[in-house]
């Protein structure tokens, strides 16, 4: 491991005009569970690490006009204790349960889970089923993106080497959306995800009137089925038929791979039945309210 600077800033202009000073060579530290394995195996580290554990800014899950906002610093135990998300997106609070070990996931914050953007990450499924929007902020000014622009690539995502993830934040007409969210691994604890997937619907008059698909590990980064989506649009309550359609459908859509966890074919007999079953699952609980 290189020798580095240890920065902590204050409060979020100062942490963004030290990025500006060392970019692109530095490496943001939030829970470290990511980074901190990166640092000891790499031999060409970052000249500068930045602590962010001190800017309040990025902190904090709230409700505002504009729907549910949660800070990138938000640890995923957090997430799990927090009433707000309990009441207004519960699929997070499952999601949140699969990540790592209880010691990760009281350090590990859900902005680093989103920045590692690995095509298996599990708190991008229900957000993008929730039409989560992001803001990122650099010394010019923040910007705000849908979170499914924010994922570019594996390991790749929309910020600039100056920039830096502030909040997520599930606009107000998502809010209490019926969400379900199901991860499928080598085994029930601490594993990576083979193929995860999240769904969203809402009901009117016996009908579904709207439906979000998300599923990870699929493709080169989390995607959303809309394909699958169409299938049921408009379709009746008890037509349980026209969920497994868009299963079906929503496999087309998916890029899986053979690595060496799983074969291809087995991921998309995975993606059918995770499908199928959030979508049952987010049913019954959007005409059960």
């Amino acid at each position: 491991m290189r020798s580095f600077e240890y920065s902590a800033p204050g409060s979020l202009r100062e942490a963004l005009e030290v990025m500006e000073q060392h970019a692109p060579d530095f490496k943001l530290l939030a829970g470290g569970t990511d980074l901190l394995v990166d640092l000891k195996h790499s031999l060409n580290g970052p000249t500068l690490v930045m602590d962010l554990g001190g800017v309040a800014e990025l902190k904090g899950i709230e409700e505002t006009p504009s729907g549910l906002r949660i800070g990138a610093m938000v640890t995923h135990t957090e997430i799990q204790q927090s009433p707000l998300i309990a009441k207004h997106a519960p699929a997070m609070i499952a999601a949140a349960a699969t990540i790592g070990a209880v010691q990760t996931r009281n350090m590990g914050t859900i902005g680093g889970n989103l920045v590692t953007c690995v095509p298996s990450l599990d708190s991008g499924p229900v957000l993008v089923a929730l039409d989560a929007q992001v803001t990122v902020a650099g010394v010019d000014g923040r910007r705000v993106l849908a979170i499914t622009e924010f994922f570019v690539g594996p390991r790749q995502t929309a910020l600039a080497p100056d920039e830096l993830l502030v909040d997520i934040l599930i606009p107000t007409p998502m809010l209490g959306r019926a969400t379900a969210f199901r991860k499928f691994g080598l085994r029930k604890g601490q594993a990576l995800a083979l193929v995860n997937a999240a769904a969203s619907i809402a009901v009117n008059d016996g009908r579904i009137i709207e439906a979000r698909i998300a599923l990870g590990a699929v493709a080169p980064t989390v995607i959303r089925a809309t394909d699958g989506e169409r299938v049921i649009t408009g379709k009746s309550t008890d037509d349980v038929g026209a969920l497994r359609e868009a299963a079906a459908v929503a496999v087309t859509e998916a890029r899986p791979i053979d690595d060496f966890r799983a074969s291809a074919a087995y991921r998309r007999e995975l993606i059918a039945v995770g499908t199928f079953r959030v979508l049952e699952e987010a049913l019954a609980l959007a005409t059960s309210s």
